[in-house]
């Protein structure tokens, strides 16, 4: 076991420095900061694409406890520019544990940051908003005025992490090429629950997590996953029963080619569709809304969102979010309501489509990791493709 520990620093964008260690000397990292407020969840965060780019900084205060699995990984790979912890656990312990966080980060070499007061640094983040951060060994001499920060508002994240190739998922030939993670047969238990009628879904990749396609497998679905970038024609070549939009990272707007080839979906394709995060903005783009960039984001498990009386607990990571003002202007409040308000600061969680069958999310209900109040949102896509589709036998 390695016991050095090697002395770091954490710059932010304003001048702010924060003094700490980590298990392996580090180079430099840039990246955007942003903090998540999770009890658990780390494996999950590690590999979930949304996070491409980014600076993760855990409010609970000692990460590693119950190590890493060869089943909650979210991706193939490792999408977080970096973390920043108070205490890392050198020990394990949870009967799934295969590696303790120490080893798997000293095996992948993440870039990281212990032993520095994360709740003073969240409460920095808040006032502030989200700003762009270097890590640096303390030894290495860095003058931050050297250096340009990369604003990844400007950045098409999405084409960095979408899949480069068309691929079908059935049951259990989900793609790995990862030489630690992958989806292993444990999945059985989400496949085939309706074995009489096979929906095909076709899922728009915007950074697309492991569990939005397990729930989809758990309803019996034919997947087929095609890039951010895949034509409209494409797309309906392959007779889908319905569409899902993915979770992804970055700025919306940055992606101007999927938001006008959802467009022509929603207005051409009569097919079923139906957002989640990032999907969730795409498609209100499409519509006529505005995005805009929330000062810190919404990061974590325990975001209410619901509607006068009634809440759920949703699990959360964005960065952007759909302008309440343009929802309500150029006549789309004739066509889309506004399902779900996020509790805590009231900006849009939830819309459907007055007319159309579509809808979309602003959290995760795949909740992985986080609360299951929102699985049924899968069952509601299932429920509205069988309506559609019964409705074009007539």
């Amino acid at each position: 076991m390695v016991n050095t520990l090697y002395p770091a620093v954490l710059y932010l964008q304003d001048g702010t420095i924060y003094k700490g260690w980590s298990l392996f000397q580090l180079s430099i990292h840039f990246g955007e900061i942003v903090f998540n407020t999770g009890m658990t969840g780390y494996q999950e965060i590690f590999t979930d694409p949304s996070y491409s780019g980014q600076f993760v900084v855990f409010t609970y205060p000692e990460l590693g406890n119950t190590g890493l699995n060869k089943n909650d990984n979210e991706s193939n790979f490792i999408h977080v520019k970096g973390f920043i912890s108070k205490n890392i656990s050198c020990i394990s312990s949870n009967w799934r544990s295969n590696i303790s966080l120490k080893d798997y980060v000293l095996l992948k070499r993440i870039p990281h940051i212990f032993g520095i007061d994360t709740r003073a640094l969240t409460k920095h983040l808040r006032l502030l908003g989200v700003m762009n951060a270097v890590f640096s060994d303390a030894n290495k001499k860095l003058n931050l005025s050297d250096y340009q920060f990369n604003n990844l508002d400007k950045l098409d994240l999405v084409k960095k992490v979408t899949t480069r190739h068309i691929y079908s998922v059935k049951n259990l030939n989900l793609p790995s090429k990862s030489t630690f993670f992958y989806l292993n047969s444990n999945i059985n238990k989400y496949v085939g629950r309706k074995k009489n009628i096979q929906y095909k879904i076709v899922v728009i990749d915007f950074g697309l997590k492991f569990n939005i396609l397990r729930k989809l497998l758990y309803y019996g679905c034919d997947i087929c996953v095609v890039p951010s970038i895949c034509s409209y024609k494409t797309i309906l070549d392959y007779n889908p029963n319905g569409i899902l939009l993915s979770n992804g990272p970055g700025n919306p707007i940055s992606i101007i080619y999927a938001i006008n080839t959802v467009k022509k979906l929603v207005y051409f394709a009569n097919v079923p569709i139906f957002g989640i995060c990032m999907g969730h903005q795409v498609l209100n783009l499409a519509l006529g809304a505005e995005t805009f960039k929330l000062n810190f984001g919404h990061r974590g498990l325990n975001h209410p969102s619901g509607l006068n009386n009634y809440s759920e607990i949703t699990s959360q990571n964005h960065g952007f979010a759909v302008k309440k003002t343009s929802v309500g202007s150029n006549q789309l409040d004739t066509f889309i309501k506004t399902n779900y308000f996020n509790l805590n600061d009231l900006t849009i969680s939830s819309i459907i489509h007055k007319n159309l069958p579509l809808f979309s999310v602003q959290y995760h209900p795949e909740s992985s990791p986080g609360p299951h109040d929102s699985e049924y949102l899968f069952m509601i896509f299932i429920k509205l493709i069988e309506m559609t589709y019964k409705k074009s036998l007539k």
